[in-house]
């Protein structure tokens, strides 16, 4: 083979080209520099010592390579990230009973059918603390800077997760770490996949805010982001310790939250900030444990035990989820109910006054063991729950007799509404059980937003595009009926028990209300009281169920004890149901 390059090429440039188009070509290579006639240099091909291709390698010489010094170094710094931040910072820890954030995600996602298939960002900050100026019992080592972010496999399904590391300053967050977390949402807006938030952060570094803290991509951008994708992919967060200042406002903006008893708390300020402010002196759990986003802010769905439990009730709630706003949630093995059906109707007492626990009702409609309640304790006269009716994942909103008679006040509308409103975002169908006197009355519940409050639960129902079936337990008095889906709220079907009633009120009120002065005429005790039992008797019979059947005002009078199956039918039939809004941005209702 023959070859020529240009004049100004070197003899040794001459020899180096020779040499390697001999071996590429596997023959004699005679190159040629400039315009010379004869061969400036001449390279036999040696076919013996030729250097043999990948392919012609012996398995034995190939198993003989090993990774290098490089790469065990690598290893080694890995190694150490995996420790965390300091060691008195991990006593700390097992003082409280929590586990090391590695730990953690073990507990998440290291046993069968669950795997942390990556993690980004390992080496955040690694320049700033190794492997100079590292010691145990300072605060120089700032591993992932203090903040764990990738991807895993959860109950078979891929979801993102951030996770804070205790021990790396209490779990703050610095540049690093923000960026980071910022990542990840916006990888979650592009796969559409759940965001899992495993939160222990005592807030922003305040020594290192410069940069971070008011930046287009600091801080501030995980709520723009948390807004951007509520709707679109649920997200789940788990507190394990004191979230405070700007680090609470990521429990609030995700769509389920969950603390741990004896080792969450959420405030806007410490306690010792509060007392700065405003002179009161009050300890975390007062301030933001549990029990107070639990049972008075509304700001915690559950309370679990430990850790343990934390990760099981995350298990038992994505299960009713979609992975995002474009699918439908999945369908799980149809199961009998825990209770027979049969018994519905005699659950239900026949005096409307009479309270009830609707449990009993529920028990008795549901697929056994998928009732899954959240806020058990904020507005606990509704029940907001999720469950399954023939495998088909549902929320229920129930109206629950057993607390203040099943009187809609501010909390529980504020409940309510939010509920309707997340499951219409992840196409989770609803089941409204309405038996309610209507919203509560009085100067009290007033000045605690009543109307407001009524007018955010009326909204989400009206906008609501999944398949709704509301059933007339018992009374469906006033705006109840409006806000627990009723005729005029599009359901795709209105069904009454032989116990239920609509009126704008009750007989008792509503006698009242019209024949007072009347009545009060009878001067004989004995023929007023026979005179206002006709009356509200009278009264019944044109708000009865039957009557309303009769008017089609509902679409049907279901035997008790087939509730179940008429419901279980109609959600088939109605699964896939298109329904529209009108166009526009968007409501201004909020």
């Amino acid at each position: 083979m023959n070859v020529r390059i240009a004049g100004e090429a070197t003899d040794d440039e001459a020899s180096a080209v020779a040499a390697a188009l001999a071996e590429h070509v596997g023959d004699t290579v005679e190159v040629y520099v400039g315009d010379d006639d004869e061969p400036a240099v001449v390279h036999e091909f040696d076919d013996e010592s030729a250097s043999p291709s990948p392919a012609d390698r012996t398995a034995s010489e190939t198993d003989e390579l090993e990774p290098t010094e490089r790469e065990r170094r690598l290893r080694e710094e890995i190694a150490d990230i995996y420790e965390g931040g300091p060691e008195r910072y991990r006593e700390q820890l097992e003082e409280g009973e929590k586990l090391f954030v590695r730990d953690r995600l073990e507990l998440w996602f290291g046993d069968d059918g669950n795997e942390l298939l990556f993690e980004d960002g390992r080496f955040a900050a690694f320049d700033d603390w190794h492997p100079e100026g590292v010691g145990e019992e300072t605060d120089d080592r700032l591993p992932a800077d203090g903040l764990i972010t990738g991807a895993a496999t959860f109950e078979g399904r891929d979801v993102h997760f951030m996770a804070n590391d205790y021990t790396v300053k209490r779990g703050s967050m610095a540049a690093k770490g923000v960026e980071k977390f910022l990542r990840m949402q916006q990888r979650a807006l592009k796969t559409g996949r759940p965001v899992f938030y495993l939160m222990d952060s005592s807030g922003g570094r305040i020594d290192q805010q410069t940069g971070f803290f008011a930046n287009r991509e600091g801080i501030g951008k995980y709520y723009y982001n948390h807004s951007m994708l509520s709707g679109r992919v649920p997200q789940i967060c788990v507190l394990y310790g004191p979230c405070i200042a700007g680090a609470a406002y990521t429990p609030v903006f995700a769509d389920f939250t969950i603390m741990v008893e004896n080792m969450s708390a959420m405030a806007i300020a410490s306690p010792r900030m509060v007392q700065m402010v405003t002179g009161e002196e009050i300890d975390l759990e007062a301030l933001g444990g549990p029990q107070v986003h639990a049972r008075e802010s509304g700001s915690a769905d559950l309370v679990a035990e430990d850790e343990e439990h934390a990760r099981e009730l995350v298990a038992q709630l994505i299960s009713y989820l979609p992975d995002n706003a474009d699918e439908t949630p999945p369908r799980g093995e149809p199961t009998p109910p825990d209770r027979s059906p049969a018994g519905i109707d005699a659950v239900v007492p026949q005096h409307p006054n009479e309270g009830y626990d609707v449990l009993d009702v529920v028990e008795r409609v549901v697929d056994g063991g998928t009732y899954f309640e959240l806020r058990p304790d904020y507005g606990a006269e509704i029940l907001t729950a999720f469950a399954r009716i023939d495998g088909r994942p549902i929320g229920i909103v129930a109206n629950q007799p057993a607390h203040r008679a099943g009187a809609i006040f501010p909390d529980a509308a504020e409940k309510a509404a939010e509920f309707i409103w997340t499951c219409d975002a992840f196409n989770v169908p609803l089941l409204y059980l309405c038996d309610t006197p209507g919203f509560m009355a009085g100067s009290q519940v007033e000045t605690e937003g009543i109307l407001e409050a009524g007018k955010k639960m009326i909204y989400a129902t009206s906008s609501a595009t999944v398949p709704k079936q509301t059933v007339v337990v018992r009374k469906a008095y006033g705006a109840g009926i409006y806000a627990m889906g009723g005729p005029a709220y599009d359901p795709e079907s209105v069904l009454g028990l032989p116990s239920g009633e609509i009126a704008i009120m009750g007989p008792e009120a509503a006698v009242n209300a019209v024949y007072a002065r009347k009545l009060s005429e009878i001067d004989d005790p004995e023929k007023r009281e026979r005179r206002e039992r006709e009356l509200r008797e009278e009264y019944r019979e044109d708000i009865d169920v039957h009557r309303m059947a009769s008017e089609v005002v509902i679409d049907e009078i279901v035997p008790p004890s087939e509730l179940r199956e008429e419901l279980a039918a109609r959600f088939a039939f109605y699964e896939d149901v298109e329904k529209s809004l009108p166009r526009k941005k968007h409501g201004t209702v909020i």
